[in-house]
């Protein structure tokens, strides 16, 4: 059976149409067009609107050597960083002051403001750390670059330093429309070249005063920003001392913002606030209703930050403690703070606790540098029954060296730093002759006896090498070292060397190559004011004998606490100092920090010396037959033993 097909007629043809055949290279060269004026369209077009969080959001990489948490940058992780962040972006905002702790982000913070600017907004930028060597190199090698190796959007626009043709260095970066340049607060040249519009400051509170003679680092980085109109000066710091600190000043000049959480009971908003901790049950009380609540309960509210002074727009300033940080909990910081607060109750040792306050809890520590009033110290005088009392487990001896005399004290120490003041002599003669020198040898090979019969030999003797008299003090210390005597000299650093601690290095760097310990007499005297501030017996008390022959005369119980800590102006910065008081000898003063500093210098096993003193064992004096041990005489004594 066949099939029948059907044709139908095609259409008529207008003779007016015109009919094209569209080949395959001709629709390859229409796509062509097309493209070229979609990416021109792309080019000339702004981009999208973003603050930096957004940008860190979308491109930031956490980098594995710098971060605990290495990938995708999310500010979701720690949301009190987002407002900070995006204050870069508000035009009626010009400098943005975060006074923090430790572990809350802040070098992050810094790092996505110079990511933000590399890629999306393109300006010349200036980074500062207080020093150029080793600080500013490390952020660059250790941060900064990391950063750009990991973040793509990054990479290519800001060529490796180690290659030649990138006209790149470790303190200097470019990129298409700007660079970055890292500087130190203690270089005036790298303070002093080429105007920026964004200024990052970072740890403000570790500037020097100076940037060598130039003046303050801060303001010599502001004034780079002067020729920009959208400029930006972010300063970012832990604090330090009240009344020193300038991040502390620069915050309370600001909004004064806080990071606020509300109460998951009564919803109202309240900080983070340490006093109101509870360690048995680690919760924080609310300030409002009082109900005791969990870390996890208040973290899990939606915080927000709330100015103290939101009319000083211009100028916004947040502070942060570690209570907010998602990456540390609060048992390990109760457990920080009890340890510190171990340290100060039984050693009379405030550095860790200050390292607390400032690191933990974001907050400038309160010298306390008026130590005890004169009344007290002097009614504190007790009677003596014996040259040692009873407690004492080893004799130390410091002493000034003066034109005309020696001033010598000898301190009892017992367990938990307690002390007893043994001994305050002045012994006068002529200082350029031999025999006075002889004189000092003897009085500090002199027994001291307790009520029992039994005695003890001074363990170890500071003595003064940095005023008076310094060439005959070298003789007799070398003559000292040869006869095998614990007999030390030392130099103190004050207030130019702020921070260092109380033993700061053994040095031999003298004409006669003898052991001169240097000291950070501030610190000494901070831990000296302390423990006089101690009204309680026990760890860190300071006990005074009231017989007459002992000579801790109403003179020398003054002099104990002839120095204050004060606050003044230096280069339009405010530096704390101890300043002595007038009319009053602060030699003894200095004669307790030297013994501070011997003991210390032993560092004692109280263990073994309790258990020789209860014998009735002059521990530190030879015994017939017994064959002699060589001492040690670094700074680190586990035990004073020959």
């Amino acid at each position: 059976m066949s099939k029948k097909i059907t044709i139908e007629p095609f259409p008529p043809v207008n003779p007016d149409t015109v009919i094209l055949k569209t080949r395959r290279k001709d629709r390859s060269i229409e796509f062509k067009t097309l493209k070229l004026f979609r990416d021109l369209a792309k080019a000339i077009s702004p981009p999208p609107v973003l603050t930096v969080s957004q940008w860190a959001d979308r491109y930031r990489r956490l980098s594995p050597e710098s971060a605990a948490e290495p990938g995708q940058w999310n500010t979701d992780r720690a949301p009190y960083q987002r407002e900070i962040m995006d204050a870069v972006n508000d035009p009626l905002v010009e400098d943005i002051v975060i006074m923090s702790s430790a572990q809350v982000g802040k070098t992050e913070l810094i790092l996505n403001i110079i990511g933000y600017y590399i890629d999306y907004d393109p300006a010349p930028m200036l980074v500062v750390q207080p020093t150029l060597k080793p600080m500013a190199e490390d952020f660059s090698k250790d941060r900064l670059a990391p950063m750009i190796r990991d973040t793509p959007r990054l990479t290519g626009k800001v060529r490796d330093a180690k290659s030649r043709t990138s006209g790149n260095t470790i303190l200097h970066k470019t990129f298409p429309g700007g660079h970055v340049t890292i500087a130190g607060a203690n270089s005036a040249s790298s303070l002093a070249s080429r105007p920026v519009r964004i200024v990052l400051m970072d740890e403000t509170d570790r500037y020097p005063v100076s940037a060598g003679t130039e003046g303050n680092p801060i303001k010599l980085a502001e004034k780079r920003t002067t020729a920009f109109w959208n400029k930006k000066k972010i300063k970012v710091s832990t604090p330090t001392i009240k009344g020193s600190s300038q991040i502390e000043k620069e915050f309370q000049s600001g909004t004064m913002e806080e990071w606020c959480v509300p109460c998951p009971c009564c919803g109202k908003y309240q900080p983070y606030e340490w006093n109101r901790i509870h360690f048995f049950d680690v919760t924080m009380e609310c300030k409002f209703c009082g109900e005791h609540i969990s870390e996890v309960d208040w973290k899990q509210g939606e915080g927000k930050w709330i100015a103290a002074h939101p009319e000083r727009h211009r100028k916004r300033s947040f502070h942060l403690n570690e209570l907010t940080s998602p990456w540390t909990h609060w048992p390990a910081i109760i457990r920080e703070w009890r340890e510190a607060e171990k340290e100060r109750k039984e050693n009379g040792d405030t550095n860790k606790l200050k390292t607390f306050i400032n690191t933990v809890l974001g907050e400038t520590w309160e010298a306390r540098g008026k130590g005890a009033d004169d009344d007290s110290l002097l009614t504190r005088r007790e009677r003596y029954q014996a040259e040692i009392p009873e407690g004492v487990l080893l004799l130390t001896a410091s002493v000034d060296v003066q034109d005309d005399r020696f001033e010598i004290e000898v301190v009892g120490w017992g367990r938990g730093f307690e002390s007893w003041g043994i001994q305050y002599e002045k012994l006068y003669g002529d200082l350029d002759k031999e025999e006075t020198w002889q004189r000092l040898e003897l009085w500090l090979d002199r027994e001291f006896h307790f009520a029992s019969g039994s005695s003890l030999l001074i363990a170890l003797t500071c003595i003064d090498t940095g005023g008076h008299k310094t060439t005959e003090c070298y003789k007799f210390l070398k003559k000292m070292e040869k006869k095998g005597k614990r007999i030390y000299g030392i130099k103190g650093f004050g207030r130019e060397n702020q921070g260092i601690p109380l033993i700061h290095k053994l040095s031999t760097n003298n004409e006669y190559n003898v052991k001169v310990f240097i000291l950070g007499v501030d610190s000494g005297k901070d831990i000296v004011v302390s423990r006089l501030s101690t009204v309680d017996e026990g760890p860190g008390y300071c006990h005074f004998p009231i017989n007459a022959d002992c000579g801790y005369s109403e003179t020398v119980i003054k002099g104990l606490n002839s120095e204050q800590r004060v606050v003044e102006m230096k280069d339009n910065r405010a530096v704390i100092k101890w300043k002595k008081k007038s009319g009053i000898r602060n030699e003894p003063l200095d004669l307790r920090v030297y013994n501070t500093a011997a003991v210390e210098i032993l560092h004692p096993d109280r263990d073994i010396l309790e258990k020789k003193v209860k014998a009735g064992i002059n521990y530190m004096k030879k015994r017939p037959g017994k064959a002699k041990k060589k001492q040690r005489t670094g700074a680190v004594n586990h035990g004073v033993t020959l």
